[in-house]
């Protein structure tokens, strides 16, 4: 290919790299309809759920579903504050959370960032994690969930999201773990993977998200779900950050069939879950089937 096409090539991707970026990481249009069409808790059974709008100090207003498990049960006094990837909304992770209730008997509270859903604003890096913030205080605060456990779980970017907060507020007893699945080692190192010919620019991509240097500093449990055929995030970066990872309880759960938005239906995802759960708020294995 001639010097000259190359170098066109190079100044078309830097150009996106640099001024498109936002729209790139955060596609909150994608699916079609997804900041106009949520799906509702009802429509998938769910009776117990409170459906929220959270304002945040910087003046936007979050989206946000609380789901009760089961009163009184199990794990009724512990909520997973849910994180999701960069496209859809929270209404398309609702299968997520009704197999997380149903596996756990835990409470889940997902959060719309900002830009995305019925949520506004526009998303950034210093937004969402304001907006992750926003929850976590909120579910302090809140008098039903303040003493609770809460369990941080995030997918891909919010992956991301979810180490940021804990790493900034793990100071406390209330976050028993983080859950990652399929996220990335920073958003420069993944470049090279999703964008190839803008390897050579990626200093110019301005949303760091900096896992690797932040994970290190983490020491509740975490558990590492991986989607060993991930055609977005190559596995590589999860084994990475499993190896970066100082935390005296970590568990690696590798899932061979798993993609980067089919992990969930590998075997053993959700179990692996219930039994990470299990195992950092002290209660008994579960009794194996016969």
């Amino acid at each position: 290919m001639p010097d000259v096409t190359m170098q066109g090539i190079a100044a078309v991707l830097t150009s996106l790299l640099y001024f498109k970026q936002k729209a790139l990481i955060y596609p909150s249009h994608v699916p079609a309809d997804s900041r106009e069409k949520i799906p509702r808790p009802e429509a998938y059974h769910f009776k117990d759920f409170e459906e929220l709008i959270i304002p945040t100090n910087d003046g936007e207003k979050l989206s946000a579903f609380y789901i009760r498990g089961p009163r009184g049960g199990r794990n009724s006094d512990v909520t997973v504050l849910m994180f999701h990837g960069n496209a859809g909304n929270i209404g398309h992770r609702l299968p997520i959370a009704r197999m997380l209730i149903s596996q756990t008997g835990c409470n889940v509270f997902m959060l719309e960032y900002r830009g995305y859903g019925l949520s506004t604003g526009e998303a950034d890096e210093s937004g969402l994690n304001i907006d992750a913030q926003t929850a976590l205080d909120y579910l302090r605060d809140r008098s039903e969930t303040r003493d609770h456990k809460l369990l941080v779980y995030g997918q891909s970017l919010g992956g991301a999201v979810a180490v940021r907060l804990v790493a900034k507020n793990q100071n406390r007893d209330d976050i028993c773990g983080l859950i990652l699945e399929n996220t990335f080692l920073s958003m420069r190192k993944l470049i090279p993977s999703i964008m190839p010919p803008a390897k050579y620019f990626a200093l110019l991509c301005h949303q760091i998200w900096p896992s690797d240097s932040l994970i290190p500093n983490i020491k509740v449990p975490i558990l590492f779900l991986s989607g060993l055929q991930d055609e977005i995030v190559p596995p590589i970066h999860m084994k990475r950050l499993y190896d970066l990872s100082t935390t005296p309880t970590k568990i690696w759960k590798p899932l061979p069939g798993g993609d980067h938005n089919s992990s969930v239906l590998e075997e053993g995802y959700f179990e692996s879950i219930g039994d990470f759960l299990r195992k950092v708020t002290g209660q008994p294995p579960a009794e194996k089937k016969r």
